[in-house]
């Protein structure tokens, strides 16, 4: 499937569907149940009309597919592009991947990536990557029956609010 113009994929699990501008309510509502599973729903800056600008904008900065199991959303999968200087090659960023307690063990998170996957093997992507919270060994375990291995010889960095503001000045 591609961009937001993609057709709808179906399962046993669920439906895929690129989201549209009508499901932004419905992926903020995911994002906060996954902060709160991450124990970070204090951490949750962003809004509907922020969400709306990134997603359909006029220059959108991610993508987002949503799961429909049981005729209600179940889950979503946003993501990006990225870029490889060593490949020198796209690669596709998975920013958050969530499905709801009561849709998991259905094969929609599985979905959802074979759906990533396949959306980066169209572009000629290098790969697929993402972050992992090192405590959530339910997420880890999952992701290493797909095949996927931890890069554990990188440390990931962050700046922001104040060290941000200092370095940028």
């Amino acid at each position: 499937m591609s961009d937001h113009s993609a057709g709808v994929a179906s399962g046993a699990a669920a439906t895929l569907r690129p989201a549209a501008p009508a499901d932004i309510a419905a992926l903020l509502d995911l994002v906060h149940a996954l902060a709160l599973y991450e124990k970070a729903p204090h951490e949750v800056e962003m809004t509907a009309p922020m969400l709306h600008e990134a997603l359909f904008g006029a220059q959108p900065l991610a993508r987002a597919v949503l799961a429909e199991a049981d005729g209600a959303v179940a889950g979503f999968a946003l993501f990006f592009t990225s870029f490889s200087t060593w490949t020198g090659r796209a690669g596709l960023y998975l920013e958050d991947l969530f499905v709801l307690p009561a849709a998991r063990g259905r094969g929609i998170g599985r979905a959802l990536l074979r759906h990533l996957a396949r959306e980066a093997v169209r572009l000629g992507c290098a790969r697929l990557e993402w972050s992992v919270l090192d405590w959530n060994r339910p997420a880890i375990d999952f992701y290493q029956s797909l095949g996927a291995v931890p890069l554990d010889e990188w440390t990931r960095y962050r700046l922001k609010g104040e060290a941000l503001a200092a370095l940028a000045a």
